[in-house]
């Protein structure tokens, strides 16, 4: 039915926020999502230490200074090897105490703006995963098979954390073609003189491109599952290599430290991200180790007013670009490069001398909180919008509300209804966002409007379901096995099919009604044909078997009157004769069947009569056991007794296994011991045992059942 049909297709009505008629996301509204999203959690540290100037140091240095730290080091090793040590202790101190005193003048009133922006940098830092940028191709000119094939292509040749756009883009491209062709194929339906109750439609890109989408979302929920694994292991190594620098600093030997020190920045950078719950915190707490290790080393003025220099006019061009970036209209692209700015000036960038730390870093931080204040403008513009966009939605949830269906009194009167209901729906979506905190009400309240409309709907469709042509199409298959098998002479496997499609029948529902009777006769009638053909065939099989067990009784009587005879001792070939000819007799009713266990439990008494082995015996008897099994053609007994013997050669096996590796615990034991023996007659006994069994199994394989 059209209805059911369209229910298939993605309602809008599941994602607010797809707003299927924006073909162009604007960046300022996704953004203030973000920021209105953001939890406001600093930490205590943070709150009391304000990122600034005397907090970063360089990650980096330069291969002049490289070359001019490792003559000094040597110098002071050859002059006094245990200067650096002797001293390192007080001068720490003391230049601790002069960096609090910087730190603590350095707080100024723009840290909030800083905050902000350090925030968005540590983000972006656990984000660089999806840095990867695929371009957008003309999918608009692709058709259903081309969208489900490019899906796959997007997937084997990009990275799975960077098709996401893509993917959306398309998913809402193949709704909105296949709502299209669903409509279509109903308008034909109809005016071929169908009616809107027999209407069915099925396309086997829908689950192809079912399938595509489940693969897709499978991989990327594995995909993030790894990341967060690797950003824990990330996090345990840069919090390794900060205890190691700690001890370089308190254990260091003047001749190497600055090697090994070298060695560590290295390891550090190498490093991956971690989560942004510990970007600052870590970056601050490493850095504040690296300008401990700066101090305790002690540079020669000269070089260190290089170093101060070379990082002076790098942070001044960062400068420069921040003052520049504050005159600029694009908020959204000022605030995102600056993110940028302030990355390479925590992290690429090392340390001014302190007479040009708070003045460039005060050039900074204001052209960050002009930025800042900016966009906090812009957003508020936007959040009175949004706030309008609110009282509209709800004017259109009340509409959809008070929507009155009682009037409809047929097919072509809900289809007007459900044509008006729509435009409602699309016309909510048009409007656009609302604030955040508001969007869930409004979205439950939007939901609860249109459930209670379909719900009212369905009531009156409630007899026309889809449901009911596919119980004819099940059905109908059921009457064309059925129709195949009536004349079959194949009579237990298709008495177990023709009972098993009739409970099947049951469990199906209702069926259009002017197919009702027609497919159910047809059903009965090749059900009926071939149950009386069966019950034909049994009454005649059981007559001819009743004569059977006749014969069998007298000559089982027989015998049994032989065996009174005092002469009567049966060796082996007689008693496979008897085996023989009783086999021979025929199969007796399965109500007689009892007769064969008395026969061969009176076989029994004089098989153990005979002076055999046991493995002889005992095979002797299965054998006879199974034969009379195949007789009665109980093949599933057989198969449950190829699974029995095979557990008890397992079984056998393991235990006598057991008894062995107990064994080399006595290796220097006498084999008069007791124990030694009884471990050792049971082995034995085991032996026999598998042998016997396999024996069993052997034969059950040889009769290729």
């Amino acid at each position: 039915m059209l209805d059911k049909q369209e229910k298939k297709l993605p309602d809008a009505t599941e994602n607010q926020n797809a707003d299927t008629n924006e073909s162009v996301t604007n960046p300022i509204e996704e953004t203030i999502d973000k920021v209105e999203g953001q939890s406001e959690v600093i930490d205590d540290d943070l709150k009391k230490a304000p990122v600034n100037e005397g907090e970063i140091v360089a990650a980096e240095t330069s291969e002049v200074i490289d070359e001019v730290v490792e003559g000094v080091v040597e110098k002071v090793k050859e002059s006094d090897p245990t200067k650096v040590a002797t001293n390192a202790k007080d001068e720490m101190k003391s230049e601790v105490l002069k960096t609090e005193a910087v730190e603590s003048s350095e707080i100024s009133k723009n840290q909030d703006a800083v905050d902000e922006v350090e925030k968005q940098v540590a983000a972006k830092s656990e984000n660089l995963h999806e840095t990867i940028e695929v371009p957008m191709e003309a999918y608009k000119l692709l058709d259903l098979v081309g969208i489900v094939t490019t899906i796959e292509e997007l997937m084997s040749t990009h990275p799975i954390q960077a098709i996401n756009k893509q993917i959306e883009v398309l998913k809402k491209l193949f709704n909105k073609q296949f709502g299209k062709l669903l409509a279509e194929a109903k308008t034909t339906f109809l005016a071929e003189g169908g009616n809107t109750i027999d209407f069915h439609y099925e396309n086997p890109i829908q689950k192809q491109y079912n399938k595509v989408l489940l693969d897709y979302k499978n991989k990327r929920q594995a995909y993030y599952k790894e990341l967060d694994t690797k950003y824990q292991e990330n996090l345990a190594r840069k919090q390794a290599i900060i205890e190691r620098l700690k001890v370089l600093i308190e254990e260091g030997e003047a001749s190497s430290m600055y090697k090994k020190f070298q060695d560590i920045q290295a390891e550090w950078r190498a490093v991956g991200p971690v989560s942004r719950d510990y970007y600052t915190d870590m970056w601050r707490t490493y850095h504040f180790h690296v300008e401990r290790f700066y101090d305790l080393l002690h540079l020669s003025h000269d070089l260190r007013e290089l170093d101060f220099k070379h990082n002076y006019d790098k942070k001044l061009k960062l400068v420069e670009k921040a003052e520049e970036l504050a005159k600029g209209t694009n908020v959204q692209a000022a605030f995102n490069e600056l993110q940028i700015l302030h990355r390479m000036w925590k992290e690429e960038i090392g340390p001014v001398s302190r007479k040009n730390r708070e003045e460039i870093w005060e050039r900074f931080s204001n052209a960050t909180k002009k930025i800042h204040d900016k966009r906090h403008d812009l957003f508020d513009a936007l959040k009175v919008k949004y706030v309008e966009n609110m009282k509209n939605k709800e004017a259109v949830i009340d509409a959809i509300a008070a929507f009155d269906t009682s009037a409809n009194k047929n097919h072509n009167d809900w289809q007007k209804s459900i044509k008006k209901i729509n435009d409602l729906r699309q016309s909510f979506f048009d409007i656009g966002r609302v604030p955040r905190s508001k969007n869930e009400l409004i979205w439950n309240k939007f939901k609860e409007a249109t459930k209670i409309f379909n719900q009212k709907k369905n009531i009156y469709y409630k007899e026309i379901k889809k449901e009911q042509q596919d119980n004819l199409d099940k059905k109908m298959k059921l009457v064309t096995q059925a129709e195949l098998l009536r004349e079959s002479e194949d009579w237990d496997s298709v008495t177990e099919v023709m009972k098993k499609i009739q409970a099947e029948w049951k469990t199906i529902g209702h069926v259009p009604r002017k197919h009702s009777d027609k497919i159910w006769n047809r059903f009965k009638e090749a059900c009926n044909h071939f149950f009386d053909r069966l019950h034909s065939q049994k009454d005649a099989v059981d007559e001819e078997k009743m004569e059977i067990y006749k014969v069998k009784k007298a000559f089982f009587e027989e015998l049994k009157n032989h065996a009174q005879d005092e002469g009567f001792k049966p060796d082996l070939e007689e008693l496979k004769s008897y085996i023989s000819k009783w086999k021979e007799l025929g199969v007796v009713p399965k109500s007689q069947r009892y007769i064969n266990g008395k026969f061969n439990k009176f076989l029994d008494v004089y098989f153990d009569k005979l002076s055999l082995g046991k493995t002889q015996t005992t095979m002797l008897r299965y054998r006879n056991m199974i034969d009379g099994f195949i007789e009665q053609e109980n093949f599933r007994k057989i198969e449950d007794e190829v699974q029995f013997v095979r557990k008890k050669i397992d079984f056998i096996s393991k235990e006598k296994q057991q008894l062995e590796n107990n064994m080399l615990f006595f290796s220097n034991a006498d084999e008069s011991n007791p124990m030694i023996k009884k471990i050792t007659s049971t082995i034995h006994k085991h032996e026999e045992e598998l042998q016997i069994w396999t024996s069993k199994l052997q034969y059950l394989r040889s009769l290729n059942l």
